[in-house]
C-alpha cells in the first residue's frame, strides 16, 4: 500500500516433509506438572477453543505418583492428547557441583551409570502405567531407551521427544539425535530460518519449537515468525511457553498458585499464536487433533553399543 517491497519467498526454502497425517504443524502445551494443572490447560482449551495435540511435563515421573500418573493418562487418552513425562534423573538437581559453575557442567544429563538406571526405571515405570511419550535429555538414554523399544521392553508405539536443553542447534548434530531414536526433537528458539532450512534438507524428525520460550531458554517471542516457523520447518511442533514467569521446576504444593495461573496463560499465548496465523492467512495445515506419530525415521542399527561387552571381549575372546 506504501510501495514498500516484500520480498517473495524462496521455494526452495520451503520443507518438503510433514507429519504422514499430512499436517504441517501440531500444538503442544509444555509444563504441565500433574493432574490439577491438565485439568486447568484443558478447561481453558475448551473456554479459548485451542486445540491441543501434546501434553508434556518437565519436573519428572519421579516427582509423580502412579496414581497421579494414571489420572493423567485417562485424562488424556478421553481427549485423544498425547501426553509426554520427562525421564530422570539429571544433572542438574543432583550433587554434581559442575553444574552450579558458570559452564553448567554436563547439565541435564544423566551423570553415571545409577542415573541412566534411573532414567530406565522411569521409562519402564510411566509406560507401564499408559504413558506413550518420554522426554529425554541425555544421548545415553535416549539410545538405551531406544534399543529397549526395538527389543519390546518399551512398547513398540513410545515414542521419544528431545529436551530444548540439550536441542542441537545444527543439521549433523540434529540428524545425530533421530538416529539414536528421536521422535521429535526440540530446538532453541534462537535458531534463524536459514537453520531450520539447513536442518530440514539432512532430516524429517518432526522439529518442537517455543513459540514464547520461558527465560531460562531465552524469553524469546517469535509469534510473528510462526507462519514462516512452519513453512521452514515442518513438521513442527508449535510450544507454547511463556516468558517472564517463575520457574516452578521441581513442581509442589508450594507451587501450585504460580503453576496453574501459568498453565492458563500458555494456553491464552496459544489463543494468540493461533489468531495470528489465521491473520496471516497461514492456519491451514494443522495434524488432526490426536495425531501423534512421527513416520518413518532413520536410525542407527540397534546392535550392542559401543563400550559394552559381547561374547568376544578381552575375557571371552
Amino acid at each position: 500500500m506504501l510501495g514498500e517491497p516484500v520480498p517473495a519467498d524462496d521455494p526452495a526454502d520451503a520443507s518438503p516433509h510433514t507429519f504422514p497425517d499430512g499436517g504441517s504443524w501440531r500444538t503442544e502445551v509444555p509444563s504441565v506438572e500433574g493432574p490439577e494443572a491438565l485439568a486447568t490447560v484443558l478447561k481453558e482449551a475448551s473456554r479459548l477453543d485451542v486445540p491441543v495435540h501434546r501434553i508434556s511435563q518437565g519436573s519428572g515421573i519421579w516427582m509423580l505418583t502412579d496414581a497421579e500418573i494414571t489420572e493423567m493418562v485417562d485424562t488424556c487418552a478421553e481427549r485423544d492428547i498425547e501426553l509426554c513425562l520427562f525421564t530422570g534423573p539429571r544433572g542438574t538437581w543432583d550433587i554434581g557441583a559442575a553444574t552450579r559453575t558458570d559452564s553448567r557442567g554436563g547439565g541435564l544429563r544423566a551423570r553415571g551409570h545409577d542415573a541412566l538406571a534411573g532414567c530406565v526405571e522411569d521409562a519402564v515405570r510411566a509406560t507401564e502405567l499408559g504413558v506413550r511419550c518420554l522426554l529425554v535429555a541425555d544421548e545415553g538414554v535416549l539410545w538405551t531407551l531406544h534399543r529397549l523399544r526395538e527389543r519390546g521392553v518399551l512398547p513398540a508405539d513410545t515414542t521419544f521427544k528431545v529436551s530444548a536443553l540439550v536441542g542441537p542447534v545444527n543439521p549433523a548434530s540434529y540428524a545425530v539425535w533421530e538416529r539414536l531414536g528421536a521422535d521429535s526433537v526440540n530446538i532453541p528458539s534462537d535458531l534463524t530460518f536459514d537453520h531450520l532450512t539447513e536442518i530440514r534438507r539432512v532430516s524429517r524428525a518432526p522439529m518442537d519449537l517455543y513459540i514464547e520460550a520461558p527465560d531460562d531458554l531465552g524469553g524469546y517471542v517469535r509469534m510473528y515468525d510462526a507462519a514462516e516457523l512452519i513453512r521452514r520447518g515442518a513438521p513442527l511442533y508449535l510450544k507454547f511457553g511463556l516468558s517472564k514467569a517463575p520457574a516452578i521446576y521441581p513442581y509442589g504444593a508450594q507451587l501450585r498458585d504460580v503453576t496453574l495461573d501459568t498453565a492458563r496463560e500458555r494456553v491464552r499465548r496459544g489463543r494468540l499464536v493461533l489468531d495470528l496465523l489465521a491473520r496471516h492467512g497461514a492456519d491451514g495445515g494443522m495434524s488432526p487433533l490426536g495425531s501423534r506419530l512421527p513416520g518413518p525415521l532413520r536410525r542407527f542399527p540397534a546392535t550392542e553399543a559401543p563400550g559394552e561387552h559381547g561374547p568376544h571381549d578381552a575375557q571371552n575372546p
